[in-house]
């Protein structure tokens, strides 16, 4: 199974709180830090929700 490789690349200063919580379910806090997470489902639920925060690519 493929996984995916997420990076913060905006701020979370000024956010809606829901979307505060799904970066930090997804193990971001900070600008620039770098999380590996399953593609599944659940994780592209989140990046859907805070897409616009984020940079996605693939990993094997």
């Amino acid at each position: 199974m493929a996984n995916l490789k997420i990076k913060l690349v905006k701020s979370l200063n000024g956010r809606l709180e829901k979307h505060i919580a799904t970066a930090a379910s997804l193990g971001l806090k900070k600008i620039g830090q770098v999380t590996i997470q399953p593609d599944n489902v659940q994780t592209r639920g989140k990046i859907a929700k805070i897409g616009y925060l984020l940079q996605v690519t693939e990993v094997e």
